[in-house]
């Protein structure tokens, strides 16, 4: 199921992921959902029965360059295709459930290469959505539709704050 066009209306910012220069970050919106394709895939579901962790809604992480997470199987499209490597395997770098990573600041130097996650638990994170140069490659190469990126989220993301 593709991520919607305009998934900022009517979801509440639940989090954000910051970058550990102190100026940049990126929202997270949920509530997530129970039928996105990481719910309904068995490595997927598999890989959180061998960590013993409970496979929850997480919801959408980024706005410009947005990511859901119950979509997301981890497949690692997004990362080999990014040519600025906007997207890094947040696990790689803190081994912590992804609702966990939530409200998290991270370094942005966790591993950006396909086949570097930890298992399929783990979920592309786009931590330097700054970067961004707009060119959808990740968007035409992500098998279950979980990206969008969209620079007119902009103002959503700037407007956007949690009280």
């Amino acid at each position: 199921m593709p991520i919607a066009t305009n998934f900022p209306e009517g979801l509440n910012l639940i989090g954000k992921i910051n970058h550990s220069d102190g100026e940049h970050f990126h929202w997270v919106w949920g509530p997530g959902r129970r039928d996105g394709n990481a719910f309904r895939n068995d490595d997927v579901k598999k890989a959180y029965d061998t960590r013993d962790e409970e496979q929850v809604p997480l919801g959408i992480s980024g706005t410009m360059v947005a990511v859901e997470w119950d979509s997301c199987v981890a497949d690692g499209a997004c990362i080999e295709a990014c040519p600025v490597q906007v997207f890094q395997w947040y696990r790689t770098e803190k081994d912590i459930p992804a609702i966990k990573a939530i409200n998290e600041t991270f370094e942005g130097t966790g591993n950006t290469n396909k086949d570097g996650r930890k298992d399929l638990t783990d979920k592309a994170d786009p931590i330097r959505e700054h970067d961004c140069i707009w060119c959808m490659a990740c968007v035409s190469v992500c098998p279950p539709q979980a990206i969008k990126v969209d620079q007119l989220n902009e103002e959503a993301h700037n407007n956007a704050s949690i009280e």
